[in-house]
């Protein structure tokens, strides 16, 4: 496994391999990498020649310092992890080679930035988007893999890339659960036992509403959810049901043929997000 900090030394490097004839795959991460992460990389395994990961914690995107702060980093242990799935190529940079100055791209998402996880972290999803095209020029991948537990962030990125012309094939993975449903995250790392064992209720209550949708009107839906994690003392950031290409928040089912519930939760002082697809 080849390990490089410099986007010069990359770039040579996967050029030689690009001129062979060799298809990348490229899994960009922000490291403390789980189960979830691994499955990105045997996916890209199985459908390329050569798999690229990236490690980078990436200060844009965050809207609280603390959160920056507290985010896990676990360098060494993601390495081991990597070099035990396979992969070939690592780039792990500082923040001073990713951003040498500021960056100024203008970027217009069509809306999809201002509900849910927009509207509760602004600037977050241009500061996704300013590192994930960085990357990708860095890289030049054929193919890239995301999770689909960052359902926003996915249709955000491929709003990006067909804007900007960037020839590459956006592959979404499916969400990977612990054992008790909860969708794997680096931040459940930062949860006690008894708060990922309360977790659990994330899952749970998108399961119930998938019974229920086209059944149960969205509103009742929605008060339902609100009294569930009120109940269990539990900070209920947003639970929206949505369309699954614009996210426009859906009151009826009447004509909802693609629809998704989005929901972000904080349990204790760990915020997570989890999402199901009602309809499709």
């Amino acid at each position: 496994m080849e390990l490089f900090k410099t986007k010069k030394e990359l770039k040579e490097y996967l050029k030689e391999k690009k001129d062979a004839g060799m298809t990348i795959g490229f899994v960009p991460t922000m490291g403390a990498l789980h189960d979830g992460h691994l499955s990105l990389f045997r996916e890209a395994k199985d459908e390329n020649d050569l798999v690229v990961a990236s490690i980078f914690v990436n200060p844009t995107q965050f809207n609280s310092k603390s959160d920056l702060e507290k985010y896990p980093r676990t360098p060494e242990a993601d390495l081991k992890k990597l070099e035990g799935e396979g992969c070939d190529v690592v780039f792990h940079p500082s923040n001073e080679e990713m951003y040498p100055e500021p960056d100024t791209t203008e970027f217009d998402f069509g809306g999809l930035d201002e509900v849910m996880e927009g509207k509760y972290r602004p600037g977050h999803f241009k500061g996704v988007a300013s590192v994930v095209k960085k990357l990708f020029e860095i890289v030049e991948p054929h193919r890239a893999y995301f999770g689909l537990k960052d359902y926003q962030q996915l249709l955000i990125i491929h709003k990006m890339v067909k804007d900007f012309n960037i020839p590459v094939e956006l592959v979404p993975c499916p969400i990977v659960r612990e054992k008790n449903g909860l969708a794997m995250s680096s931040r459940n790392e930062l949860l006690s036992k008894s708060e990922r064992k309360q977790a659990s209720l994330i899952y749970k209550t998108l399961k119930f509403v998938k019974v229920q949708a086209g059944f149960q009107p969205i509103h009742e839906l929605k008060n339902h959810v609100e009294r569930e994690f009120k109940r269990k003392n539990m900070k209920l950031e947003y639970f929206e049901i949505v369309d699954l290409f614009t996210l426009e928040p859906l009151t009826t089912w009447l004509g909802s043929k693609n629809v998704i519930a989005c929901i972000a939760v904080y349990v204790g002082n760990v915020r997570l997000i989890d999402n199901i697809i009602l309809f499709s």
